[in-house]
């Protein structure tokens, strides 16, 4: 029997994510884990008169290649990507049955497959930044990614489609309303200089002079909430520390601390010392990797717990994170990377963000007098 909630998902995203037309080269991918949301965009996407192409990704073949195989074999560009960013459209789907498959595989293989997809990455990024790709992300709720939120199933679906809003009569007009609350907040950005982000441990100045902020209510991701920038290249300086786990093909680091010289991580340690060497190696993916793609606000307070799934961790209501490597063209960003790593903080206790040394933002919430 279908699920309600995945047809309306489905038809959210096609009709209102990435306003599908007829003609449009529609591509659909997810894990075997995810075909029933697979099956469903692809039935939404015909009523519209798409012509779609569907591709599916087994975890366990792409661990199978990389452990066993030469670098020739495993070193190579991901094909799938590679078509999904020359579409018109890319609708995207995680949900796995096995969320810590690529946890114990060596770190440079790791690299060196990530590094042999860089030129599809590039695609994708100019696509993406030019509007001639309309890409969403969402994610179907599957075993692997309930357990490792602890949740059962039944619990986990509940919370992947209360925070799309989905039980609402009318998704999409909440989604609207959304857009409308943090357009202020973005448009209120775009014409500073500086950030200062003060919490536990952290003290980091973030140059965004020149940068636009992008408002993000469900046509990128889905679910949403955030609001975001690519900062200055060389403009950062100071230190931050994440106080979520930051989580890398099932690896997971706890309290990450960052220094930051110039734009450029000098140092790099984590909570738990015997994995500093794999922090290091993602941060050390290529030159980009050690600079800053993005800062950015979540703004969805519907979202409230940890799940370590970063489609929900970074749109937290009360939280901020900041990312290494590739950064985003619409903003006016130009770092280029093969990684692009989210990593998020609570500000509900301490947090305070200034822009240009106007206090906007304490302990989680907008100032919201400041705008009215």
């Amino acid at each position: 029997m279908r699920d309600e909630r995945l047809e309306k998902l489905a038809e959210v995203l096609v009709n209102y994510s990435t306003k599908v037309k007829e003609g449009d080269r529609v591509a659909i991918s997810g894990e075997d884990a995810a075909l029933p949301f697979v099956k469903a965009v692809a039935r939404a996407a015909l009523k519209k008169g798409a012509l779609i192409e569907y591709y599916i990704d087994m975890p366990e073949v792409d661990a199978e290649i990389i452990k066993n195989g030469t670098e020739e074999q495993y070193a190579r560009e991901n094909i799938r990507f590679g078509a999904c960013a020359k579409s018109d459209v890319w609708i995207s789907a995680w949900g796995s049955d096995n969320v810590k498959i690529f946890q114990s595989i060596d770190g440079e293989k790791l690299k060196k497959r990530r590094l042999a997809n860089r030129e599809n990455r590039k695609i994708y990024s100019e696509r993406m930044g030019n509007g001639s790709l309309r890409w969403c992300g969402t994610q179907f709720p599957t075993n692997g990614d309930a357990q490792n939120a602890g949740m059962s199933l039944e619990e986990y679906e509940d919370f992947v489609y209360q925070a799309g809003f989905l039980y609402e009569d009318d998704p999409v007009a909440k989604w609207a309303e959304m857009a409308k609350w943090q357009e202020q907040w973005a448009r209120y950005l775009d014409d500073k200089k500086e950030l200062h982000i003060l919490t536990k441990d952290t003290d980091i100045h973030v140059n965004i002079e020149g940068r636009r902020w992008i408002n993000c209510c469900g046509q990128e991701n889905f679910p949403d909430g955030e609001i975001f920038t690519s900062p200055v290249e060389d403009g950062i300086n100071g230190y931050i520390t994440f106080s979520y786990p930051s989580i890398m093909n099932g690896n997971e680091f706890e309290k990450v601390r960052l220094s930051v010289e110039n734009g450029r991580i000098t140092e790099a340690v984590c909570q738990n010392k015997e994995q500093e060497n794999q922090l290091l190696s993602y941060i050390h993916t290529d030159e980009g990797s050690c600079y800053f793609g993005e800062v950015a606000i979540g703004t969805n307070y519907g979202i409230q717990r940890h799940t370590k799934n970063i489609l929900f961790d970074e749109k937290i209501g009360g939280s901020m994170h900041m990312a290494i490597g590739e950064a985003f063209l619409e903003a006016g960003g130009k770092n280029e990377s093969a990684i692009h790593w989210d990593m998020i903080t609570d500000m509900t206790l301490e947090g305070k963000i200034y822009a240009d040394g106007e206090l906007f933002y304490e302990n989680g919430k907008f100032k919201e007098d400041i705008i009215k």
